[in-house]
């Protein structure tokens, strides 16, 4: 049975979450979690993108919670967004250090690196799924996209692969097995098939099964992304989070 000590992606009022960064953490620590990190939007997502001059605010809060509370380690992350078929991701240094994690991942709602990338990216994609067959070479451009980021950047975890913008998981996980990047089980969406785990698994890259919360009662939500795993037949040891 797979055991998990960890969610490392939950978001808070800083993005489009329903509560505060205690509140995670107080539900993370009701259900058992010794880790968990606040995860909130890149800045160029729509409407919800984490305002990068509240930055040092959220940092000082996180470093305050993990000095007053020793049975819970507290991580600052970003979920970022790719922004360009080079694989660029909405993130610069001045961002970065302030943070412990880095998740990646793609989202629709994003502002692109620019209007040549909009059609590249989104573009194409809003495309596909009106008409499947319309566009050739869509689901290559995308995972080619997200390799390049993994190359790129210290990526710590790929969050929910082949939902919302279709990729080859296989490919992206022989990638991110050289990276040491995790592939996450999302337990808030089903996008991440049993079938797709067996196919990523089979590249011996690491998983991470995550709430992807968005209130506090969901924070450490993972037995949907438990079961997934168990029956793509995962063990704890291809799993970060698992004890």
């Amino acid at each position: 049975m797979i055991r998990l000590y960890a969610d490392y992606h939950t978001h808070t009022i800083y993005s489009h979450g329903k509560g505060s960064i205690m509140d995670n953490v107080i539900a993370a620590r009701k259900k058992g979690l010794k880790e968990i990190a606040i995860t909130d939007h890149g800045i160029r997502h729509f409407t919800f993108g984490v305002d990068p001059k509240k930055l040092p605010k959220i940092r000082e809060e996180v470093d305050r919670i993990n000095n007053s509370c020793e049975d819970i380690k507290v991580l600052l992350g970003m979920e970022c967004n790719i922004i360009s078929t080079d694989g660029d991701i909405d993130i610069n240094d001045s961002i970065m250090k302030y943070l412990d994690i880095l998740l990646v991942g793609y989202h629709m709602m994003v502002m692109p690196k620019n209007l040549r990338e909009a059609a590249r990216i989104y573009g194409k994609n809003y495309i596909e799924r009106l008409v499947p067959n319309l566009i050739k070479g869509v689901r290559e451009a995308n995972t080619e996209a997200m390799i390049k980021a993994i190359r790129k950047y210290k990526i710590d975890i790929i969050t929910h692969p082949s939902a919302r913008i279709n990729i080859d998981t296989t490919v992206v996980a022989k990638e991110a097995k050289k990276t040491g990047t995790a592939l996450e089980i999302n337990a808030r969406n089903n996008e991440m098939s049993v079938d797709f785990v067996k196919a990523a698994a089979t590249e011996g890259v690491s998983f991470v099964i995550n709430s992807d919360a968005h209130k506090p009662s969901d924070v450490g939500n993972l037995d949907n992304g438990i079961a997934i795993a168990e029956a793509a037949g995962l063990d704890s040891s291809q799993i970060i989070n698992a004890i």
